[in-house]
């Protein structure tokens, strides 16, 4: 069995799930900055940067346990995100990212690895309507994935391509009491990834494999709370949040693996169908249109385990 292209498929389907639900949700910080730019000493008509660029660095790293024929694996991501928005309107903002991202997947079991190497396109846009926001997002993503098989006389070696799309649409409500707020928040997110066939040269036996399809349909609900001070003209928010998911539906094609007229078909896998999502950020506004911040990311499902961190700036004119 390639255990990597699995491990390959699901990677691609969870970094598409990742961008999506970091870039097409609002944060209750920027739902407050939008109408409230200087906190709760300022004047709610106080005139607002209507333009932004933001540069994130970030890293994940993910355990995967075993499951029916997959025996588990442990998978290291470092990746880079730049974006632009802007206010075309009142309460209306939309915005552009890129996030470049490489893959490291080891699956010492099997005496595999693999490297992804992922490009992923985003435009967000979201609207304020009193206390309620809407916000959606859709991302593409075209990939690179590079196996490694220890056959025990060489390695067996393969590359072939991915892709992936995905769209997300968020429902929050902003509550706010003095300097604090809570933020209920619902979801809806499909992501669809492919990868290409495959085959191997090198080593003993190369093996060949058709291309795998996964599909995924979840909801998330949940809320985020937070609360600010001010000093010094400057503005510091922390802010922590909790999500239920529920994985509505995941479909996974079969994979036929072949060694000369010898074949194995298998399916792919995926995440627990229920799972839970929890996170805190901080940030710091330097001004009213500069702000650094850090984000910390976790996702818990039966089989598997995700860590992410995240360091960014945003500028605002």
């Amino acid at each position: 069995m390639i255990t990597s292209s699995v491990s390959s498929a699901s990677t691609i389907t969870n970094l598409g799930s990742n961008f999506l639900e970091r870039f097409g949700t609002t944060s209750g910080f920027s739902r407050m900055t939008r109408t409230n730019p200087g906190g709760g000493g300022a004047s709610e008509s106080t005139e607002t940067p209507r333009y932004r660029t933001w540069f994130e660095g970030y890293g994940i790293s993910a355990n995967n346990g075993p499951l029916g024929l997959f025996v588990g694996d442990s998978r290291k991501t470092v990746g880079g995100i730049a974006g632009f928005g802007a206010r075309i309107a009142t309460g209306v903002n939309v915005g552009f990212s890129i996030d470049q991202s490489r893959t490291d997947i080891d699956v010492p079991l099997a005496l595999q690895s693999a490297r992804i190497d992922l490009t992923q396109f985003g435009f967000n846009a979201s609207i304020d309507s009193g206390q309620w926001t809407w916000a959606s997002a859709i991302v593409h993503g075209v990939g690179n994935i590079n196996s490694r098989r220890d056959t025990g006389l060489g390695f067996a070696t393969a590359g072939y391509n991915a892709k992936l799309d995905g769209a997300i649409s968020e429902l929050s409500y902003y509550w706010s009491k003095d300097q604090y707020r809570i933020v209920p928040k619902g979801a809806l997110e499909f992501v669809r990834a492919q990868t290409a066939a495959m085959q191997e040269f090198g080593g003993l036996d190369p093996v060949s494999a058709t291309g795998s399809t996964v599909h995924r349909f979840r909801v998330l609900v949940g809320a985020e709370v937070g609360h600010y001070w001010i000093f010094d003209k400057k503005i510091f928010d922390v802010s922590a949040y909790g999500k239920f998911v529920n994985n509505v539906m995941q479909s996974f094609s079969d994979v036929t693996v072949s060694l000369g007229t010898q074949s194995i078909t298998f399916q792919g896998v995926g995440e627990s169908q229920y799972g839970a999502d929890a996170g805190a950020s901080a940030s710091l506004s330097l001004t009213n249109t500069a702000r650094i911040y850090i984000n910390y990311d976790a996702k818990f499902r039966a089989a598997m385990q995700s860590h992410q961190g995240t360091v960014g700036v945003e500028l605002k004119w």
